[in-house]
């Protein structure tokens, strides 16, 4: 099989095999992301070690898959461990053997337990066991990689990646594996045979959001609206509970973060955590905190700051597309086939809404097609204050070259071309952005359209115009 894209993961991974220390790296992200996959890819399935957490199983069965996984490496007793402390001595001794399975590009010994979080259950013994497995052993061994990875995102965060005690500062690498580029999906749908057009790829993206197991259902028979229909609006359809998983998956609680999520996909511009605090099914306090910090982790939320209020007070946003289709289109049950919706005014304006995000989520792309990837930024977005004739831009990009790029997304069946009304839209916008925020730097309009752009009469308001094969460029 073949790694699409992930040069950054693949890096980190090169660089613990090289390494001349030993390495503990912690593999995170979302349900159905690839991390399993990568991590098997890249070594080839070759490891000094490997095991697998158990879904919904209990200490005593997660002990004996545990020593089944021994049994195929070489340890002989087939008697599950009495405990998590035993199993990581067979495992220490497994590994000490001569004919131990090393990696041939350094000689290393690599460790890799895949979801870790699933053999931590109640009232175990496992974290201290890890514990002592790697601060009294594996640490001091130069040439051990451990790589550990789990879909259960708040356990990696809150044992591994802040914990205070025994794993303190004991983490090397953590790699956070992302949803795909627009690029990426290309690639991934090239490789599967699946025949798009960049503009149906695009829309492909505001559903599924560029998560790879999602792509790789697609049957190449069937239209994107087709394919749509049949796995997330069928009741059979793979993805048609895929909601509540992904979040039962990631979340111990998932309550408050779905709540979370859903009082920020009813709320285009974003709210502050106030905002969010004041409801009733999401409260405040610490929990708040953890809960925010969470989704921004896995990359369903982004946070950011009004250009004209500044720090003081910040927003949050859903930026992950299929949360935001799941919420409207699934959970809320508007219709039963996604056939009925396509070419509808609600369905155009989701699109227009959508791209939106698409944009937030490759700014890398569009700060490359501007010429300013090295020149330092900061992206904002803007609400007007003003009761008549209010106007918002979600996306402000703030250069340290005196620029600001105001950034317009526009995502239509033709090529777009400015009218008078939305010329008019535009000038006035800029007129408010100035007078609120008293900005000194030159005001760059940047148009950003999904499927092309045709210059006309009212063009001269605009700088810089970006299109929708920019966006997949690396």
């Amino acid at each position: 099989m073949k790694i699409i894209g992930r040069k950054r993961e693949k890096d980190s991974l090169m660089q613990s095999i090289l390494s001349k220390r030993p390495e503990f790296v912690v593999v995170y992200g979302r349900r159905r992301v690839g991390k399993t996959y990568l991590i098997r890819e890249y070594f080839n399935n070759q490891f000094s070690f490997y095991a697998t957490g158990l879904s919904d199983e209990k200490t005593k069965g997660q002990l004996r898959a545990f020593n089944e996984s021994l049994n195929e490496y070489g340890y002989e007793d087939k008697n599950a461990p009495k405990d998590w402390y035993d199993a990581f001595a067979r495992l220490r001794s497994l590994l000490e053997k001569d004919n131990v399975y090393r990696d041939p590009v350094n000689n290393k010994r690599v460790i890799f337990l895949d979801e870790l979080p699933w053999m931590d259950t109640p009232r175990s013994d496992f974290k201290s066991a890890l514990d002592l497995f790697w601060n009294r052993w594996a640490s001091a061994q130069e040439d051990i990689v451990l790589i550990v990875c789990g879909s259960a995102t708040s356990w990696i965060i809150k044992n591994l990646l802040t914990d205070k005690k025994g794993f303190h500062n004991r983490v090397t690498k953590r790699i956070y594996l992302a949803p795909f580029s627009l690029e990426e999906c290309e690639k991934l749908l090239e490789y599967n045979d699946i025949v798009m057009t960049r503009s149906q790829i695009i829309e492909s993206y505001m559903v599924f959001g560029g998560i790879p197991h999602y792509l790789n259902l697609l049957d190449s028979r069937l239209s994107l609206a087709q394919n749509i229909n049949e796995l997330c609006f069928k009741e059979y359809g793979f993805l048609h509970r895929e909601y509540d998983k992904l979040f039962a998956s990631l979340y111990d609680k998932p309550e408050k973060h779905m709540a979370i999520l859903e009082a920020l996909a009813n709320k285009r511009d974003g709210l502050t955590r106030v905002e969010l605090s004041q409801k009733k099914e999401i409260g405040g306090g610490s929990v708040l905190t953890k809960d925010l910090r969470e989704l921004e982790e896995c990359g369903f939320i982004r946070k950011f700051s009004d250009i004209a209020r500044g720090d003081g007070e910040t927003f949050y946003q859903v930026i992950d597309p299929f949360t935001l289709f799941s919420i409207n289109f699934l959970k809320k049950k508007r219709f039963d086939s996604w056939n009925e919706y396509i070419n509808t005014p609600s369905y155009n304006s989701w699109r227009g809404n959508s791209f939106e995000i698409v944009c937030v989520n490759h700014i890398n792309q569009i700060k490359a097609t501007l010429g300013i990837s090295g020149i330092e930024t900061n992206e904002f977005a803007w609400r007007s204050n003003e009761a008549e004739k209010g106007a918002q831009i979600d996306l402000i990009i703030r250069r340290k070259d005196g620029v600001i790029n105001l950034c317009e997304m526009k995502y239509t069946n033709e090529e777009y071309s400015l009218n008078s009304e939305e010329y008019k839209k535009i000038e006035n916008r800029i007129a408010q952005f100035q007078k609120a925020t008293d900005a000194k730097e030159a005001i760059h309009v940047t148009l950003v359209c999904g499927n092309g752009y045709k210059s006309g009469k009212y063009s001269g308001i605009v700088q810089n115009v970006i299109l929708g094969d920019d966006l997949f460029d690396i």
